[in-house]
């Protein structure tokens, strides 16, 4: 008789669902264990945006350099909560170590290298799950007032450039004619043909998990409490209501959540949670086809799950702050500067936790620690982008197989 080995996954957002599905498909029994309902983290308030381009550390100069400005503006692009400073200290120094040009280039190849497959592995997923139809054809346009705008965020293009990402420069009467909202004040653009979008990313994750669940894969509400061991291997979880998920091997895929649970097995991870805001907009009065950036005014629009979402701050405040939704109005009064027929009608706010490591790069790989444990942790704003991928990794690593991409970049101990 053939024995199935049991594999954990616990999270059951887009990369823990994508992760325990891919499992499941390989013949693994998999089970998902999570204290939430499923898709509801991060995954159910991302911006719904492929963003293929999007790979680029944040610790580079054009960044960091802006950073003492954007902390003393309340309405800043990032905000830092005064009580939780202290806390980040050690997050900051290894942010800002990261920003050597030498580090820098190994980090932009290895986010291009994650970047460069998305679609080898999102397409089939959605073939093989039958949501082919939420990807939309259209792409990302990166607007710009004026000259001075663009060459500010010329180093970006060029980093997209040097490793040959798609994209098309416009004047106005081409923005006129894609996007006939858009204001007038905007004289230039850049499209990004493959950032593409999910119409509906929490229909996503649901669908996903369900095709898990036909292949036989199991869900467990619950929230982890501890690891169980024997010598040094991890043989399951006990849950805080006394459950024990009894496993040969699990993943750990919960987001900015990670680092609590990594440090009771003494697997130290710097991943800060940047707090991310976004406003779903039911009746916006205007119509996108495009997802919309502007990168001087740090925000995003993306038409998704029946309307027009905005989004675009980071607050550094932990895990346990209660949510600060000015956060989210700054980004709407901001987008209404974009499009000037936007309507602020039928709205709700949302935070969530996007987990952030340092030098931008996920963890995705084996445990240092333990022989039978992998994380799929830290990919910060490209969860969405990059889940099939990862879970292609993780599937690879568990079983044995070579996986499609050198890995050793994206290890846990790299720090």
């Amino acid at each position: 008789m053939q024995i199935v080995e049991k594999h954990l996954v616990i999270g059951a957002g887009v990369i823990g669902v994508t992760i325990a599905y891919e499992l499941q498909r390989r013949g693994k029994s998999v089970v998902i264990v999570d204290r939430d309902e499923p898709g509801r983290g991060a995954s159910y308030g991302n911006m719904a945006s492929i963003a293929v381009t999007e790979f680029m550390p944040a610790s580079r100069p054009a960044i960091w350099r802006q950073m003492p400005k954007w902390l003393l503006d309340p309405e800043g692009p990032v905000r830092v909560r005064p009580s939780y400073l202290p806390k980040l200290v050690p997050w900051f120094i290894r942010f800002l170590a990261a920003s050597r040009p030498s580090k820098l280039r190994e980090l932009e190849a290895q986010g291009a290298a994650l970047s460069g497959r998305v679609y080898e592995d999102l397409l089939p997923l959605l073939s093989a799950t039958r949501m082919s139809d939420l990807l939309t054809e259209e792409g990302c346009l990166a607007l710009y007032a004026d000259e001075n705008e663009l060459t500010a965020d010329r180093a970006h293009i060029e980093i997209l450039e040097r490793f040959g990402f798609a994209h098309r420069h416009l004047d106005r009467a081409e923005i006129q004619a894609l996007e006939p909202a858009i204001s007038d004040r905007i004289s230039r653009a850049v499209l990004f043909p493959d950032n593409r979008s999910i119409r509906d990313p929490y229909k996503l994750v649901m669908g996903i998990l369900g095709k898990f669940q036909e292949l036989g894969g199991e869900l467990v509400r619950g929230n982890v409490e501890a690891f169980e061991w024997n010598a040094d291997r991890l043989t399951g979880v006990r849950l805080t209501d006394g459950r024990v998920v009894a496993v040969d091997t699990m993943t750990l895929a919960v987001g900015a959540f990670s680092a609590r649970l990594s440090s009771t097995i003494g697997e130290t991870i710097p991943l800060e949670t940047e707090r991310g805001y976004h406003t779903q907009i039911m009746s916006p009065g205007v119509s996108l086809r495009h997802s919309i950036i502007w990168p001087a005014k740090a925000f995003m629009v993306t038409p998704t799950a029946g309307g027009l979402r905005v989004g675009g701050t980071v607050e550094m405040a932990g895990l346990d702050a209660p949510p600060d939704y000015r956060r989210a109005k700054i980004t709407t009064k901001r987008a209404r500067e974009a499009l000037p027929g936007l309507r602020i009608d039928g709205t709700t706010e949302w935070m969530g936790h996007r987990p952030a490591l340092p030098d931008t790069v996920p963890m995705i790989g084996p445990s240092a620690k333990v022989s039978n444990l992998f994380y799929a942790i830290g990919h910060g704003h490209l969860g969405l982008t990059y889940a099939a991928t990862t879970a292609r990794i993780i599937g690879d690593l568990v079983t044995g197989a070579p996986p499609p991409l050198d890995a050793k970049p994206y290890r846990v101990d790299r720090f």
